[in-house]
């Protein structure tokens, strides 16, 4: 979520490649290829390997609800349940150990309240020296050599109006670390240390931009494997940040990723496995497909590897892939896109043997703001599988190697 007085830009540009000569016309057309086997990550990069940081809350007491403490926690539950120690986590959350009572909820009586942090194992303050700290000096395994990094972001986002591709977190004393300040910190770690977030605050695509060379774009994509997962694009808000103490009505999209992730809910209930490929483990990439059809919420959720592939076709090219069948790139798509465009589209009611241009609802019949989420995440969904194969079907080597880099980065876990 974004401090209240900040405004919003609303819609997504949906900027992706796709060759329109390989669309080819009706039914699933003969030279579309199907997808190798996912590549997976070199070894070593297991649980036991993993450092974790969680930076959380609100800038000031005014956003930083209770939500996110409770985030904080649950996060704790997850490493705890996946039979990781919580204690290999750096926490900075909010005002820290200052003792100040800075957390917002409202309680049985409805009245607003504000009470002190209570994390077990909490580092210290959310604040900007803290976090730079860490991220120039990550802890590494007692052998000096380097390991992966994992890092939870539950907190505010900020969106730049001059370039949203540049967005901010807003920490503790409010202030801000942009995109291309945190790509800077990653710019000076070995090429050989991975880097893996998941962030649920407004505008929160915005850090998919961190797999590039300072953040930027039109930079060279990073030597340092990174990937990244987060609740919205980089335009839209999100939701998730309440002073509502109850867990159970949380709707938002780090609890269904790390349900979908260790296979049990906030409120220690189990889910269905997500193991959409059966190979006996849940990646980060199927616990965020898992998100994408859990809960009833207007984000958009998207990737590292998703928005690079929404970057490299025209608004024309998209239109002509959306002309196509749904089938088409469901039958084409790995097991855990399947599996969203399988529930998105029964959720809608779509017609796959039709196109999603011929199924979308007029102005007038469109439903609420959750069934226009679907509807997106479904049109992203289709997008994403096929530039993917576009890609594939012109073998351009150096364009592969960074979506295997990703792709296999994304299908990793702890």
């Amino acid at each position: 979520m974004v401090k209240r007085r900040h405004g919003l830009i609303a819609g997504l540009v949906v900027a992706s490649a796709l060759i329109t000569s390989l669309l080819g016309h009706g039914s699933r057309s003969g030279s579309i290829l199907p997808l190798a086997h996912r590549p997976t990550l070199a070894q070593g990069q297991d649980g036991n390997d993993t450092r974790f940081l969680v930076v959380a809350g609100g800038g000031a007491p005014s956003y930083n609800e209770i939500a996110l403490e409770k985030n904080v926690l649950y996060f704790q539950r997850t490493l705890a349940f996946m039979g990781l120690d919580p204690v290999l986590a750096d926490i900075f959350f909010a005002n820290g150990h200052s003792g100040e009572a800075t957390i917002r909820y409202i309680d049985i009586l409805g009245r607003e309240r504000f009470k002190v942090p209570n994390i077990p194992d909490l580092t210290g303050a959310a604040t900007v020296g803290n976090v730079r700290q860490w991220f120039e000096a990550p802890p590494a395994k007692p052998s000096g050599t380097d390991c992966p990094s994992f890092f939870y972001f539950t907190g505010h986002g900020l969106l730049n109006r001059d370039n949203s591709g540049n967005n901010d977190l807003i920490l503790w004393e409010e202030s801000l670390v942009s995109v291309q300040q945190l790509a800077s910190w990653l710019d000076q770690w070995p090429a050989d240390q991975p880097f893996v977030t998941m962030m649920a605050q407004c505008f929160s695509g915005s850090f998919a931009n961190l797999i590039y060379e300072e953040g930027d774009p039109e930079q060279p994509v990073a030597l340092q494997t990174r990937c990244g997962f987060f609740a919205t694009v980089e335009t839209r808000p999100s939701v998730g940040c309440t002073p509502l103490v109850n867990e159970a009505d949380y709707d938002d999209y780090s609890s269904s990723f790390f349900a979908g992730l260790s296979g049990r809910d906030r409120v220690g209930e189990p889910v269905p496995s997500n193991d959409y490929d059966q190979d006996g483990q849940v990646t980060f990439a199927e616990a965020h497909a898992f998100a994408k059809v859990d809960k009833a919420t207007p984000d958009w959720p998207i990737s590292t590897s998703e928005a690079w592939l929404q970057r490299q076709a025209s608004t024309t090219e998209v239109r002509d892939l959306l002309s196509q069948p749904i089938n088409t790139w469901r039958e084409l798509a790995r097991p855990e896109q399947h599996h969203v465009i399988t529930v998105l589209s029964d959720r809608l009611g779509y017609d796959r043997d039709r196109s999603l241009i011929d199924n979308t609802p007029s102005q007038r019949q469109r439903g609420d703001e959750v069934q226009q989420a679907y509807h997106m995440r479904l049109r992203m969904e289709l997008i994403n599988v096929a530039i993917e194969q576009r890609l594939r079907i012109a073998n351009d080597p150096a364009s592969l190697a960074i979506l295997d880099k990703l792709l296999a980065c994304e299908a990793s876990t702890w």
